[in-house]
């Protein structure tokens, strides 16, 4: 692999036109090449659509053949002493801690989703009357409605804050907070606009405050060097079959430890308290850090996939495959603007990841554009050629581009050049 980018600098404006001060990169940080080998699903489709669900690479491929053989021939070998569970339940937790620069895997637990994680929290904080939780009205509901349910059972109220330029920002959440906000919660990277959160500035925002920080993950770890402690995160979750390269179903969630010990899970299952091998002793103390929030039997092919999945996005190193996703991105950009498409996604470079999402249709005529989109999936589709169609909240249709590790410039060109040939 390479040992780092390539970069030519340009005078003036970003990217491809080079923003003075930046550098563009010509190539990866590794070698894509190499990368690809490891995906078979590039051999026959241009597969731009990780923010729905991402392929897994082949090691993580064979190492779920390995726990599948053996939960065909020997389920009671995987948890006798010196068993691969052994390895897994300790190796899981570190890995992740790793990704994120927790500060001890003990904060760290396995979940089935980013809505699990985010629904276990809400229900364990000791939520005060007038408290109140902020986001923005462009969340993915798994950031929305784990804090929009507690009004039913605890006096708290959700604030519903504009998004700016496609998301979360200081500016944007700062006129609603008050003495009585007790929660933040952002995507850091948003599912539709693609827009990226300054996590940095957010989490230093509310610790200054003692307003909790909890961050929706899901499109940015796997793809965005994301450190918790830097970044003041209290509580992150994410769903593996994203960013993560996972298996749908296995995820993990983050919770700090000063603020992990003052919460008391109001889901609780039979591995989550101290001392839970004794079954019948009842006993609901909670277990220290974060696997109060463990559930049940543990989805032992998922953390295997996901420890796996992890391990190869470190070898290729997050900060290589930002740049590469972002510049990707700005091609996809400047390549659907000048076919004439109406591109939502942040401009700013500060506010670029790996989504970029254009408008379809006639906004005045929903259910026409709604059939066009439609017809231009499909038309994608046919061609072999991956991304999604999502609405925004009047229902007008967009399509979204999304971009990992092993695409190429040409493939996200191939998106436009494709649709040059559609006929309405």
């Amino acid at each position: 692999m390479r040992p780092s980018a390539h970069y030519n600098v340009y005078p003036l404006g970003w990217f491809a036109r080079g923003l003075k001060g930046h550098y563009v990169i010509t190539y990866p940080g590794y070698d894509l090449d190499e990368v690809r080998q490891a995906f078979p699903i590039t051999r026959h489709l241009t597969y731009l659509n990780y923010a729905s669900i991402s392929p897994i690479p082949l090691p993580a491929r064979q190492a779920m053949d390995t726990v599948a053989d053996l939960l065909t021939s020997d389920p009671t070998s995987l948890y006798e002493p010196g068993s691969p569970w052994d390895d897994i339940r300790g190796t899981f937790p570190t890995e992740v801690a790793g990704l994120i620069n927790a500060a001890h895997p003990e904060e760290v637990v396995g979940v089935v989703s980013t809505s699990a994680g985010l629904n276990a929290i809400a229900q364990a904080i000791d939520w005060q009357p007038g408290d109140n939780i902020i986001f923005t009205d462009v969340e993915f509901p798994s950031n929305a409605y784990p804090w929009m349910v507690l009004d039913r059972r605890h006096p708290v109220e959700c604030r519903l804050a504009p998004p700016d330029c496609g998301g979360a920002s200081v500016e944007g959440l700062e006129p609603l907070v008050n003495r009585h906000t007790r929660l933040i919660a952002v995507s850091a990277v948003q599912f539709l606009t693609g827009h990226r959160t300054d996590l940095r500035g957010l989490g230093a925002f509310c610790r200054e405050r003692g307003i909790l920080f909890a961050v929706d993950a899901i499109q940015a770890a796997g793809h965005i060097p994301i450190d918790v402690q830097a970044m003041q995160i209290d509580i992150l979750a994410a769903g593996g079959q994203k960013s993560l390269m996972g298996l749908p179903g296995q995820g993990f969630l983050y919770v700090r430890d000063e603020v992990c010990e003052r919460m008391r899970p109001g889901y609780i299952g039979p591995n989550a308290t101290a001392d839970y091998e004794h079954w019948l002793h009842y006993d609901l103390t909670p277990r220290e850090g974060a696997l109060r929030f463990m559930m049940g039997t543990p989805n032992l092919v998922g953390m295997v996939v996901l420890i796996e999945s992890i391990r190869f996005l470190r070898r290729l190193g997050l900060p290589d495959i930002d740049a590469w996703t972002r510049h990707l991105s700005q091609i996809a950009l400047e390549d659907l603007a000048g076919r004439g498409y109406n591109v939502i996604t942040p401009t700013d470079p500060a506010r670029l990841g790996p989504i970029v999402t254009f408008r379809v249709g006639d906004p005045d005529d929903l259910q026409a554009a709604d059939a066009q989109a439609v017809a231009m999936l499909d038309y994608l589709r046919a061609n072999r050629i991956r991304i999604a169609k999502h609405w925004d909240a009047r229902g007008l249709p967009h399509l979204r581009i999304s971009s990992h590790c092993y695409n190429t410039e040409d493939e996200v060109r191939r998106v436009g050049a494709v649709l040059e040939d559609f006929k309405p």
